[in-house]
């Protein structure tokens, strides 16, 4: 059991490549080489273009005309 213990902790700091640095390094995403207003105008003109689109759609659906039926009589048991 001891032994067991052991290797797995070897194994565990071998795949976390040995002893860690005492501060912690810094993680690249792939977004921070970007320039972040790049980014922000980008998205800004394609959330436009979605608020666009869908007012088109919403207008052309809700002014389709639809049928009308006649009531159904309402028969009443007494």
């Amino acid at each position: 059991m001891a032994m067991a213990m052991v290797r797995s902790a070897l194994l565990r700091s071998s795949l976390r490549g040995g002893a860690r640095p005492s501060s912690v390094p810094k993680r690249n995403f792939a977004s921070s080489a970007h320039d972040d207003a790049h980014e922000t105008a980008k998205w800004e003109k394609i959330t436009y273009a979605g608020i666009v689109t869908c007012t088109i759609l919403a207008i052309y659906n809700l002014s389709k005309g639809h049928p009308h039926y006649e009531e159904p009589a309402v028969s009443v048991l007494s």
